[in-house]
């Protein structure tokens, strides 16, 4: 049932019922679930950033991952694989974080954004939508990373073995590990709802391959409706969540967590974008991917870990009062990597076949 339209309108409308109730047990307003603002937090959690405003072990990232984890081995989907272009996608997911933190959220908070009423949420909208546009353009040229290969099976269990790890951290709460007292990561629901959130969350976006990039990657390839459901289902839910639990305003101004700055919301966003069409999945399905075992999207967190790392440590990441002259840089920069990566990795004209076990290839 979840692999149909009526799983995943569901699945969109339980994930935006969990977002807005974590919102009401505790987490900050339109961040009930955001994968960018989460691993954030976690980075500062573990001391790889100092803004002490955004530390805290987010349970539901940790949550999202074992759920994914599990219903894969349930339905005997995980498997061991990686060695598709490892450091490109590292840098991919640096820059996808860099463009989200310039926009303040994920596009799943994008989504709750909009849902909460927080109308600069469709600048980053349209600017999300226009940076698939020139992913998919890229696509339609060829663009390829590459094949991917079977590894031991240890390989895959180290990524939520490792999500183990930051929960039983984040429980036993050791000096080593930050904790914001103000600010968005002083502002937690209980860590056992988080998690619990977290397991269903990644087990319906497993079952149904829910991606923010994929709806209009695939509606606009494929003219498929089946993703793009998912996304206007947690809309709608956020939506009427957020009415009812009073959360709701709309306007440009004065929105929890967010900047008015409509061209860098864009911008912000059109990096993200693009960067998770040639990723392949947006920063929720990589963590779900990572979670089934495939090594490349393990690399991806981790290059998102770094990119939220580095954007705290050298203030790029934008604030309420809006971007920073170095976030600005620092997006103007992410697209001209991705235009390399994107160019570099495209050759519609030239097949290349690489043969089992030797270097060489064929034109």
């Amino acid at each position: 049932m979840l692999d149909s339209k009526k799983g995943i309108i569901m699945t969109g409308a339980v994930i935006g019922f969990l977002a807005v109730a974590l919102v009401f047990l505790g987490n900050p307003v339109n961040m009930g679930v955001c994968v960018a603002c989460f691993v954030r937090d976690i980075a500062g959690g573990l001391g790889l950033h100092r803004a002490e405003a955004v530390q805290y072990l987010r349970p539901e990232i940790m949550g999202i991952v074992l759920g994914a984890f599990f219903m894969a081995l349930s339905k005997k989907e995980f498997q061991s694989k990686g060695g598709s272009a490892p450091f490109t996608r590292f840098a991919l997911g640096f820059v996808a974080i860099v463009g989200a933190l310039m926009f303040l959220g994920c596009p799943l908070r994008m989504v709750l954004r909009l849902g909460g009423g927080d109308l600069n949420a469709a600048m980053g909208l349209a600017g999300f939508a226009v940076g698939i546009g020139v992913g998919i353009f890229f696509l339609n040229k060829g663009f390829t990373l590459k094949r991917n290969y079977r590894l031991i099976e240890l390989e895959g269990y180290l990524f939520p073995a490792l999500n183990v790890g930051l929960l039983i951290l984040l429980v036993a709460a050791p000096a080593f590990i930050f904790f914001s007292t103000k600010g968005p990561g002083s502002m937690y629901a209980p860590w056992t709802l988080s998690l619990a959130a977290g397991l269903i969350v990644g087990a319906l976006a497993q079952r149904t391959r829910l991606c923010m990039v994929g709806g209009i990657r695939d509606l606009v390839l494929f003219k498929d409706s089946y993703l793009i459901l998912g996304f206007i289902s947690i809309l709608i839910a956020a939506l009427i969540g957020n009415l009812i639990f009073g959360f709701f305003k709309l306007g440009f101004l004065g929105q929890p967590i967010a900047h008015s700055d409509g061209l860098w919301n864009f911008t912000g966003m059109a990096l993200t974008g693009w960067a998770s069409v040639l990723l392949g999945g947006c920063p929720l399905r990589q963590l779900i991917l990572a979670a089934e075992g495939n090594a490349d999207s393990v690399v991806t967190v981790c290059g998102m870990l770094a990119g939220a790392a580095f954007s705290h440590n050298f203030g790029l990441a934008a604030s309420a009062a809006g971007a920073s002259g170095d976030g600005k840089i620092a997006v103007i920069l992410g697209l001209i990597l991705v235009l390399l990566i994107s160019y570099s990795n495209s050759d519609k004209k030239v097949k290349i076949e690489f043969r089992e076990g030797v270097g060489e290839h064929v034109r």
